[in-house]
């Protein structure tokens, strides 16, 4: 039995902040963090992106996952490589 076999929208909802799942309108996985740049290591996203990522409009926000899925270093993509494995 695995873990999907227990499905729960509450528990599924709360983890995906956490796993940094597909289904979310932002990256943002609560781990922010830089180090000698202006990009957070926990989504990839700039800071620039970050502060403003409410009012870019759905084309703005689609290159911005585009960017930081190409590049894949973010922790949001290691988290889910490891869960993937």
């Amino acid at each position: 039995m695995t873990a999907k076999d227990h499905f729960n929208p509450i528990q599924e909802s709360a983890n995906s902040l956490a796993v940094g799942d597909d289904t979310s309108d932002s990256p943002c996985i609560g781990v922010c963090t830089t180090l000698y740049d202006e990009i957070c290591q926990g989504c990839g996203r700039t800071l620039s992106e970050v502060s403003n990522w409410v009012f870019l409009n759905q084309e703005e926000k689609d290159q911005v996952w585009k960017r930081i899925r190409a590049d894949g270093t973010a922790m949001r993509f290691q988290r889910q490589n490891k869960e993937g494995n």
